[in-house]
Parts: C-alpha cells; structure tokens; sequence
C-alpha cells in the first residue's frame, strides 16, 4: 500500500509532467470532446490535469493498494477495473479518452470519444482514482511506448525520428516474414496490417508506437536507413473526412516505399510499456500490486 500524493509525485517526476507543460494533443481532443456534450470536465477533473492534461485525472481515496495498467479507457477497461477494484486503487492509462482506431480487417472506428458519465461517476463514488500520461511517456527514454518495443526485439537505438517519438534501431539480420511473425508474438495480436515491400534481408528498423500513420514520419524513418517501420497504425482506419484523406495519402505513398510497414494496433502497440517497463518500474519502487487489463480487442 502507499501513499497517492507519494505515487503522483513520484509518475510526475518520472515523466518529467512540468517540463512538459500542457498535452498537444490532449489539450485540444479533450475540450473537442466534452465540451460539445455539456460534461463538466474543468470541475470534474482534477484541477492540475485541466492544466497539463496528464497527470492524476481524477483523485480518490488517499491509500492506494493496487494500480491497473491500461492504455485505453474502453467500456471492457473501465467496467474490469470497477469489478476488481477496491477503495483507493489507481487505474493508470496512456490515454484520458478512447480513440477508436478502427480494424484493417473489419469496421473504421469513430475516432476519439468520451468515456460515458456513469463510469466517471462510478469511479468517483467507490473513490478510485485515474492517472494519465501520452506524450511524456511517449518520449521517455526509461519507461516509454516506443522504447519498450525496442526493448523486446532486443534492438540497439542508433537514431531518433518523428519528433523523438519514434526510434532508429539495428537488429540482427532477419526478413519481412520473421518481423511480421516476432510482431505477432510480441504484441499478442492475431493480425497485423502490412504494405510496402516483402524484404529478404533487414538489419534496420523504425520504431514508433500509436500513431506512425504520418507519411512524412515514415519518409523521415526511410531516409534514415530504416527497411521496416513498426507502429501501432500504418492506416488512418477514422470514418470521417480527415480518415479518408489521411488513407489515401498513405496509399499513394506505399506504392513508392522501399520499406516493410507493419502495422501492430495502436493500443496493443502502447500496452506493452505497461506489461514491461511501467509495471516493473512500479514493483521495484513501491510495495504495490500491480494488475494488467488488456483490452478484449486490440483492432477496434
């Protein structure tokens, strides 16, 4: 058991959360989001998260003995985290609203959404508490989203790319195939979504987690000597004008690519931090039990 105030203190210092002032990203989905349905988020969330937009998004009880590592706030997340929670737990999540992503074999999602108000409301009411952090944990070098997968292909970082969100790495040498089958296995996926080249021989590889959906990112990588680019979206899958656009896009440029692109979920692609470097990091500094909620799809 610990302390919540010890337990914030100590996730804003590792992620470095004043350093990095207010979430780009966040910032602006969050607002989008709420604002148009009339929730009340400014009250309802913690004052400083409404600032920064990472940190401890909703505060419970001061005893914490469990923290639950997740990526998402989906309704299966949120509804396990209820069930099997006591007063004080934590739910710690890479990001305060559910983006869906949409399946390369199946439905476009709808892009970010709001979590529903009576999980808000059941979470407040058994006294629980949210913590969030993207982008500081997107960049960081200890515990972070695109590390963590270089960690588990055992590749060295030899460069950085997409803003430092994205690592160059060598490996040893393998093919397009045996990339796409250690993929499979690393991530627990049961399909990833693949364009670009079949490669007999690659010995370099880009390396970003969540959206690596940009083309000027991948020619970045490219440029950089990289023959695969692995990233939790190869395809913009959002049922709307900008998912379109940002589709076509990358289909006029996968026909010009040199490079294996593989595709391994956004959110299967950010939870592996959590199984590895954050729940570790976590059992290493404090007496916590720390408890995984995978989503039940990682395609959504």
């Amino acid at each position: 058991m610990i302390n919540l105030s010890m337990l914030e203190k100590k996730l804003d210092e590792l992620f470095q959360l004043d350093r990095f002032g207010s979430d780009p990203a966040f910032s602006r989905f969050i607002p989008m989001v709420y604002d148009p349905i009339g929730f009340d988020w400014r009250n309802v969330f913690h004052h400083k998260f409404t600032q920064q937009f990472n940190g401890l998004m909703l505060e419970g009880a001061e005893e914490v003995s469990n923290v639950f590592l997740a990526v998402f706030p989906t309704d299966d997340v949120l509804t396990k985290f209820l069930d099997q929670s006591q007063e004080g737990d934590l739910l710690f999540m890479h990001h305060p609203l559910f983006m869906e992503c949409g399946d390369p074999r199946g439905a476009w999602g709808k892009g970010f959404v709001p979590i529903k108000e009576h999980f808000i409301d059941a979470v407040r009411e058994k006294k629980l508490s949210i913590y969030t952090c993207h982008m500081p944990m997107d960049v960081n070098k200890k515990v972070g989203t695109s590390i963590s997968i270089a960690e588990a292909f055992h590749a060295t970082v030899v460069d950085s790319f997409f803003e430092e969100c994205g690592l160059i790495c060598e490996i040893p040498e393998t093919n397009t195939e045996a990339l796409i089958r250690k993929s499979l296995q690393i991530f627990d996926i049961p399909y990833v979504d693949f364009e670009g080249r079949h490669l007999s021989k690659i010995n370099r590889i880009a390396i970003v987690a969540g959206c690596g959906d940009k083309v000027s990112a991948m020619k970045e990588a490219e440029e950089k000597g990289a023959q695969a680019y692995i990233t939790g979206e190869v395809h913009c899958h959002i049922d709307n004008d900008y998912g379109r656009q940002r589709y076509q896009q990358m289909m006029e440029y996968v026909n010009q690519t040199s490079m294996s692109l593989i595709g391994v979920s956004h959110a299967a692609s950010e939870f592996l931090v959590k199984k590895t470097q954050m729940k570790n990091w976590l059992e290493k500094h404090f007496d916590i039990h720390c408890i995984l909620l995978p989503q039940d799809k990682w395609w959504r």
